[in-house]
């Protein structure tokens, strides 16, 4: 049903009267009014950077899985799943996990060959399509189900209590409201169920502004910056804290188990040092580093293991 909305401005009082056909006359004040025009403008502005985000991942599927092939996106995905890795139950064959935002699948799969029940869901088609492939060439398609939607449906996709595990991996920086994803992937986890969450983290893009880009304005702006640069698609993503960040997962019900740092030193190591030739001891020291506080606090991204919370 749609709704028509005129409004006629009076002098006295200052007020706005709205006339809604079908309905009651409403009587806006001045405050009101202003409330309405910035919650408009929001819904406006987060439609817009919605459609932005999904035009970069329908767009750029094959720039994705290209950089998933390079020395920084292999550490990124082999570095989470080490950590997820340490904590996953021994049985894993009865439990089902969701991969939210999960791309082309290289992590769905995985996970299949873990032996879960494995449901991507994905708001790109082209990613599903890359996914649907790799899932066929590793032999698990039987074990993972494609899901076309967003993270914002979550909610109505799974019931309470039904999931054994959660990845949310680089997806709460772009999506319009971060903690009701958490709300709504907490509330699906079952009681023993892990929730792995994997973001961007403010001080890892101060330090990658001054040194990979020698950009020391960018450098001082990040230090208080909620938004940052997209480098591989362009456009903004959102950088979170670990102050905003344990505080959404608190809101959420979600109860931290292990904090980790993600790309602490290789994104800076000097050309004389093959990323490729020296990968395997470049992931042990980033292993090492990673579980350590005071290098996981300047990491690129900030990786939190979850349980829900018990009251």
């Amino acid at each position: 049903m749609s709704v028509d909305i005129r409004f006629r401005f009076t002098r006295h009082p200052l007020s706005i009267t709205a006339h809604a056909i079908g309905s009651s006359t409403l009587h806006l004040s001045q405050s009101d009014l202003l409330l309405l025009i910035l919650s408009i403008y929001a819904l406006v502005l987060m439609n817009k950077m919605s459609s932005s985000v999904e035009k970069r991942f329908q767009d750029d599927a094959d720039k994705y899985a290209t950089y998933l092939e390079t020395p920084e996106g292999r550490l990124r995905l082999d570095l989470a799943f080490a950590n997820v890795q340490e904590l996953l139950p021994q049985a894993t064959r009865s439990l089902h996990a969701l991969d939210l935002g999960g791309g082309t699948g290289a992590l769905a799969v995985r996970l299949a060959r873990l032996g879960f029940h494995v449901t991507l869901l994905d708001m790109s088609l082209p990613m599903l399509e890359y996914a649907k492939r790799a899932a066929h060439e590793a032999e698990v398609a039987e074990r993972v189900v494609l899901k076309h939607g967003e993270a914002a449906e979550l909610s109505g996709l799974f019931d309470a209590g039904s999931l054994g595990l959660i990845l949310c991996h680089n997806l709460l920086e772009f999506v319009d409201d971060p903690s009701a994803v958490l709300r709504s992937a907490a509330r699906a986890l079952r009681d023993s169920g892990l929730i792995s969450i994997l973001v961007r983290n403010r001080p890892g893009e101060v330090l990658k502004a001054a040194l990979l880009s020698g950009d020391l304005a960018a450098a001082q702006n990040s230090l208080i910056a909620d938004w940052g640069e997209e480098s591989l698609y362009g456009g903004r993503v959102r950088l979170f804290t670990a102050e905003n960040l344990l505080a959404m997962l608190e809101e959420a019900s979600l109860e931290v188990i292990v904090e980790r740092g993600v790309r602490i030193v290789s994104d800076y190591l000097p050309p004389t040092i093959s990323r490729a030739d020296e990968y395997e001891r470049i992931f042990d020291l980033e292993r090492k580093l990673g579980s350590r506080p005071e290098f996981s606090a300047v990491a690129r991204y900030t990786h939190i293991l979850a349980r829900r919370a018990v009251r």
